[in-house]
């Protein structure tokens, strides 16, 4: 069973020609972003909170908090 999906997408993946050069921009993309995440990107949660309770309860104070989707 497991063989038969196997085979039927490397044949598909075999025949494309336009597809091959999407998945290449898709790949791309999702490694830039993996270095942006990793490398560039602050993590405030883990920088500035202790353990998950302090940070679960400062996401849900931000998400929960009326006026700042607002812009106020």
């Amino acid at each position: 069973m497991l063989k038969k999906i196997w085979n039927f997408y490397r044949d598909g993946f075999r025949s494309m020609v336009l597809g091959r050069t999407l998945w290449k921009i898709v790949l791309i993309k999702v490694a830039v972003l993996l270095v942006l995440a990793n490398f560039i990107l602050p993590n405030h949660l883990n920088r500035n909170f202790d353990n998950a309770q302090e940070r679960a309860a400062h996401v849900l104070d931000n998400l929960t908090e009326p006026g700042i989707a607002a812009g106020e």
